[in-house]
């Protein structure tokens, strides 16, 4: 008798419950109703969107489009699971949609009171039908425009458990703009306007891509963003990025697209700090808008009911191509576009001076002096810089990375004017540590000389990697390794390759790998942990270059990083007229010179604007 009372019972669960289990996998907070609301409209080919939310969107969200609309019968269909216009077929392979597993309404009618307002072009009136806590009223007639207006009120009125465990209205209200950015990046042609508790954050009209990221992505001017565009195989990369001088704290300001579609996705932001990695200040995030173009039957959407998380059939492809696309984006020198430090503070506008003739330099006086004591930075004649060679190949790692910059000088050719050279020209030493020079718009750059020379000593050190002169150091006795069968093929099939950056390896039977060298620059690494991890990364990419593996990539950077500093001219040292122009142009021909190789800025500008700024000339 009592077995037969605890025993459970097997039933069906009603349709309300039903609608609630899905509304909590669907929109699980405010911004995710937000999203498929918003999402709706794109795929009704809607021209304008307004989204106005209020107390994060618990309390209210309205939604307006000039889309294509719906009919009364269309309306009651719509607010029904699994009910969608979207697919064309059964078997979810070519989704080009936004949504389409037809949850969204009905998630958002279980758990709230939902209001649509819809009207076809043409139609004599519009029509309206509620929801309110999964009990759906029936359809009826009503004044309105062409196009659908949905208004969500009481968010979780129905589902008190999963209202409870909201966050504050700003925190639920960052989440939601966070959204709106992302569909506004990912259809430029769309005019949106959001407005948050009667404040408007954005308003935008149909723009191009370039226009729509730098306003959104908050850079103040669209000639600071670096245009991506790439391909492997079949992918495509494009979007935009900042320089390594823009970074947040977070990865707030990264914003990943896939056949137009906004996700999260873990495998892409991971390659985007791999890319950064080399440039970045450790802790600091960087600020990029990527749009990744993949066959339909090489992705699949169909991961999770919020459609923000996908699986790749080629998820190293993907890595290998956002990080290669983004690195050649970066391998910018020092002033061209996209890589602009400024020192000054913000701007709440942008100000616009006329156009003037080039100031004419004539040196400037230490920055900070005591009292009665002499100017130490010392004035130079206006000579025009001298023009440089590309920056020189340090011989050997063992080499002294210190040589002088006359040996870097050109003996021969005359120099261009200032107005070629990003940097401007040299005019001052200030500290015997940082470089003052001013371009021919008058803006005044500030150039740390240690940090500088310590990324162009790195990077020749790379170019020497990159080369093939890598210097090999033979073990004494060779390590063998116990490898998975596919991995010490993977291995094996790029001995050729691992000879060139001082890794021997050769089969030692079955999986077994013997290592008789490692590059001379990892001396005293483990030959065991190297090849184990190393083997990971080519039998999951048999595409990538040996020298970029994360692995082996992380491990040499290191060292010649450790090397670059250490054999960069110091901050203290006196540098020539002629040194000091070297060493600016070195900087504006040498790859990611914009940072030193620890990620902290070589160089400064200070314009006009921020000079007036800061003296609060404005």
């Amino acid at each position: 008798m009592t077995d037969t009372l605890i025993r459970p019972t097997l039933r069906r669960l009603s349709e309300a419950t039903i609608n609630r289990i899905a509304a909590g996998e669907v929109i699980e907070r405010p911004a995710a109703a937000l999203k498929e609301l918003v999402e709706n409209a794109l795929d009704a080919r809607a021209g304008r969107i307004g989204i106005a939310i209020a107390n994060g969107g618990s309390d209210r969200i309205v939604v307006s489009d000039d889309g294509l609309g719906m009919t009364p019968d269309e309306l009651a269909l719509a607010v029904q699971r699994h009910c969608t216009s979207k697919l064309t077929d059964e078997a979810l392979v070519r989704i080009s949609t936004l949504g389409f597993r037809g949850e969204a309404l009905p998630s958002i009618g279980a758990a709230a009171r939902l209001n649509i307002v819809s009207r076809v072009r043409g139609a004599d009136s519009a029509w309206r039908i509620r929801v309110e806590g999964g009990v759906i009223f029936p359809p009826e007639p009503c004044a309105g425009e062409p196009g659908t207006t949905i208004v969500v009120e009481d968010m979780f009125f129905a589902t008190p458990a999963r209202r409870k465990f909201l966050k504050s209205a700003r925190v639920e209200g960052s989440h939601a703009e966070a959204a709106m950015r992302r569909l506004a990046l990912a259809a430029p042609d769309v005019a949106f306007m959001l407005e948050v508790d009667g404040r408007t954050v954005f308003d935008r009209p149909p723009e191009e891509p370039l226009a729509r990221a730098a306003a959104l992505l908050g850079v103040e001017d669209a000639d600071g963003l670096l245009e991506l565009d790439g391909e492997r195989g079949s992918m495509r990369l494009t979007g935009f990025a900042c320089g390594p001088s823009v970074h947040r704290p977070t990865t707030a300001g990264q914003f990943m697209l896939v056949n137009g579609r906004p996700v999260v996705d873990p495998l892409l932001r991971t390659s985007i700090r791999v890319a950064y990695r080399r440039v970045m200040e450790a802790g600091r995030h960087p600020v990029a808008m990527i749009s990744l173009t993949v066959p339909y039957d090489q992705v699949d959407v169909n991961v999770h009911p919020a459609k923000t998380e996908l699986r790749f059939a080629d998820e190293a492809g993907a890595r290998s191509l956002v990080i290669g696309t983004l690195t050649r984006a970066l391998g910018l020198g020092a002033g061209v576009v996209g890589v602009r430090p400024s020192f000054a503070p913000s701007r709440p506008q942008r100000v616009f001076y006329p156009p003037e003739t080039p100031v004419r330099n004539t040196g400037f006086a230490e920055a900070t002096l005591a009292l009665n004591t002499q100017p130490q930075a010392r004035r130079f004649s206006q000579e025009p810089p001298t023009s440089v060679a590309s920056p020189q190949v340090v011989a050997s790692p063992e080499a002294s990375l210190r040589a002088r910059f006359e040996d870097n000088v050109a003996a021969e050719g005359a120099a261009a004017p200032a107005v070629d050279f990003p940097l401007g020209a040299a005019v001052a030493q200030v500290l015997d540590t940082y470089i003052l020079a001013v371009t021919a718009d008058g803006s005044l750059i500030l150039v740390d000389q240690h940090a500088a020379h310590e990324r162009l000593t790195h990077e020749a050190l790379r170019e020497q990697l990159l080369s093939g002169a890598v210097r090999a150091q033979r073990l004494l006795i060779p390590d063998v390794i116990d490898l998975p069968r596919g991995q010490a093929e993977a291995v094996l099939a790029r001995s050729a390759a691992l000879a060139r950056v001082g890794i021997d390896v050769e089969g030692f039977g079955g999986g077994s790998i013997l290592v008789r060298s490692l590059p001379d620059l990892l001396r005293g690494a483990s030959a065991v942990d190297l090849l184990r991890d190393l083997a990971e990364e080519l039998d999951a990419d048999d595409q990538a270059a040996i020298e970029e593996t994360p692995t082996l990539d992380g491990r040499l950077d290191a060292v010649i990083a450790r090397m670059a500093c250490h054999g960069s001219i110091r901050a203290g040292r006196t540098l020539g007229m002629e040194e000091m122009n070297a060493l600016l142009r070195q900087m504006e021909a040498t790859p990611r010179a914009g940072t030193c190789s620890h990620g902290r800025p070589t160089w400064v500008r200070l314009t006009r604007a921020d000079l007036e700024l800061l003296f609060r000339r404005h």
